[in-house]
């Protein structure tokens, strides 16, 4: 009886230690092949969806999954879409039933997600083969500790695929001819300078959910993220080419410029916003100061398409801002 017991007890023991080791492999596997969600948002790009979409499973890191929004498209979108599905069945498709914007379909499909790291891919730019594997390397292999974002670099097509540029310009060898600031880019974000390319950024999605995802009061979410995150986190560049950005003219980008233009007008109110909340953000009279800086582009880019109004804000914004600094300095003067 003895030696029965001794011998099932072996077994047990045996059993339970294969199954630890299994359990070992399986987590030394997740941390160093992590999964990583590309949520792909599309509205109104029947044209270049399937070729993004294309670009997200053609990687050459193979822990990927994929989640598409379409937001109520007008065109043959999400028609497009269902046919591309076919021969992919297993991922998952939200198709909206109105049009609700780009921040609440990507905070709709960030509940779904089960990746470590989180790409945001709008369905007319594509991303090169690499661009997922370079910016798992640099999550792994970054000096930062508390790193939330990595990105690179960019090169804007047109419609027709045609090259334009590069967002950071590049020398022969298409490495950027500026270094770029990494670590902690908080005041170079806020100040307005090029710190930010937001469609070539990987985010750790413990970040995003410790930041709680895009601000759905907002027309777009870039500028926001990035204030938020950098106020929190660690940033590191990749001095690659990671994606192809379309320029096109129902381009978010082409819409800050217009005049008379009621997105126009939707998209740089949201900027007044985001910079309310930087304010609150701010620490150091040194940061009162850098975001000064912003408040001075966004009123040109208000007299310049005619929004007389949001000028006005701008104006009173910067003098509350002004009297901030001065009393900061009133108040260090006292102190010392």
């Amino acid at each position: 009886m003895d030696l029965i017991f001794l011998t099932e007890k072996r077994k047990l023991s045996s059993c339970l230690l294969n199954f630890l080791n299994i359990l070992m492999v399986k987590q030394k596997n997740m941390k160093d092949n992590p999964l990583v969600t590309i949520i792909c948002l599309c509205y109104n790009q029947e044209k270049f969806v399937a070729e993004s979409l294309t670009s997200a499973i053609n990687q050459d890191y193979p822990f990927i999954e994929v989640i598409i929004v379409d937001d109520f498209s007008t065109d043959n979108s999400k028609e497009t879409i269902e046919n591309w599905l076919k021969d992919y069945p297993e991922i998952q498709f939200i198709a909206n039933k109105k049009n609700i914007g780009s921040t609440k379909s990507f905070n709709k499909a960030l509940k779904l997600a089960k990746g470590d790291f989180v790409i945001d891919l709008a369905c007319d730019d594509i991303l090169l083969p690499n661009c997922v594997s370079l910016q798992i390397n640099a999550f792994q292999k970054s000096k930062y500790k508390n790193l939330g974002i990595v990105y690179g670099n960019t090169e804007l097509i047109s419609e027709n695929n045609e090259h334009q540029s590069y967002y950071f310009p590049v020398n022969s060898s298409k490495k950027t001819i500026e270094k770029r600031q990494t670590g902690n880019i908080y005041l170079s974000v806020i100040s307005g300078g090029n710190s930010i390319c937001s469609v070539s950024s990987m985010v750790k999605k413990s970040a995003f959910d410790d930041l709680k995802g895009y601000d759905e009061n907002l027309a777009y979410e870039d500028l926001d993220l990035w204030i938020r995150a950098s106020r929190k986190y660690e940033v590191d560049f990749i001095d690659e080419i990671l994606i192809k950005k379309r320029i096109s003219t129902n381009s978010l980008g082409t819409h800050f410029f217009l005049k008379n233009d009621e997105r126009s007008r939707k998209i740089n109110y949201s900027t007044c916003l985001i910079i309310k909340k930087a304010i609150a953000l701010n620490k150091t009279k040194e940061e009162h100061k850098a975001i000064l800086k912003r408040i001075h582009f966004e009123m040109i880019l208000a007299f310049k398409t005619s929004n007389f109004k949001l000028l006005l804000k701008y104006i009173l914004l910067e003098i509350k801002q002004r009297i901030k600094i001065v009393f900061a300095k009133s108040f260090k003067h006292i102190e010392t």
